[in-house]
């Protein structure tokens, strides 16, 4: 009998390990995958900003979000004939809240340069953490507050350095906050859920608002090779395949570990953007420079402080 219980319970340890080494390679791809979404990401602020010279904010996002849900139908249309009433809900929460994110960066795109506008939606780093505090219970570290400082100081070094802040960086920093948003509900609601279509009711949540916004002028929405070349770029690689993954990966990434791979999308945007011919200001990157610093010290002193979270959701939530 002795004998026999050790068997299951040696089966049982086995059989744990296995799930367990699943589970790590999934947070391993997952990792991964982000940074290749924070790269797609990044490289779209210099595309967006020529884009939209000719174009309205509004009517560019409501084009790239119609065709980013198209591409998730054509895919998969299976995946969205079943889906609950929860999925619905929590999409279009989120997708309210990544609207107003896209809609701010893009206008503070009209009024900035990309890459500054890329270090300030980088922020969104600095504040999840301070959002998920009440959000999801998760008291801000010591070393929260420490971030919130130096990112302060570095947009100080920005703006005592010749950068005048306008309309353009209120806007990117108004976006920063309502992607933080997103980062900590999509925390608190991807598992369990139906990744898929959570990720096609945020796009076409997005769709909606920003279709109501441009409605007035919706029939110029766009014209010319290069406003087609962005809408479908972003649309297809930024939006729909990006939010999938995206959607997929944090389901097993806590939002904070998420955040940290995010830092990345600001130098990725300044990259592509010397590339493309903007000038780089030392203002720009100095300040930059301490922003990302900052975000380094918000996700670093933090991950401890969220790892006692992503344990017990592993324990109450079946491995997929």
């Amino acid at each position: 009998m002795s004998e026999s219980r050790l068997s299951k319970a040696s089966s049982h340890a086995v059989d744990m390990n296995r799930q367990m080494r699943g589970h790590s390679r999934r947070e391993i791809l997952g990792l991964v995958l982000l940074v290749f979404v924070t790269a797609a990401w990044g490289s779209t602020f210099l595309l967006v900003k020529n884009v939209t010279r000719t174009m309205s904010v509004t009517g560019f996002l409501a084009l790239r979000f119609w065709t980013a849900s198209l591409v998730l139908v054509l895919l998969r249309p299976r995946s969205l004939s079943r889906f609950s009433s929860r999925t619905f809900v929590h999409g279009a929460l989120l997708g309210l809240v990544l609207s107003g994110g896209y809609i701010f960066q893009t206008l503070g795109l009209r009024y900035t340069s990309a890459a500054l506008s890329g270090f300030l939606t980088g922020l969104c780093v600095i504040i999840t953490p301070i959002l998920a505090w009440p959000m999801l219970h998760h008291r801000a570290s010591p070393s929260t507050i420490v971030a919130l400082v130096v990112a302060t100081v570095g947009l100080g070094v920005l703006s005592m350095t010749g950068i005048r802040f306008g309309i353009g960086e209120a806007y990117s920093i108004l976006g920063a906050i309502c992607y933080a948003l997103q980062i900590v509900g999509l925390g608190a609601w991807s598992e369990g859920e139906d990744i898929y279509a959570l990720a096609f009711f945020q796009l076409l949540t997005v769709s909606v608002v920003c279709t109501l916004g441009s409605a007035p002028h919706f029939w110029i929405l766009a014209h010319g090779t290069l406003a087609w070349f962005g809408v479908i770029s972003t649309a297809v690689v930024a939006t729909s395949l990006a939010f999938v993954v995206q959607a997929w990966a944090q389901s097993y990434i806590s939002p904070t570990r998420a955040a940290i791979i995010f830092t990345l999308e600001p130098v990725f945007a300044g990259l592509v953007a010397w590339f493309g011919g903007e000038h780089l200001s030392g203002a720009v990157i100095g300040g930059g420079a301490i922003i990302v610093g900052a975000m380094l010290i918000a996700e670093l002193g933090l991950r401890y402080q969220f790892q006692f979270w992503r344990l017990t959701k592993r324990e109450h939530s079946p491995l997929r």
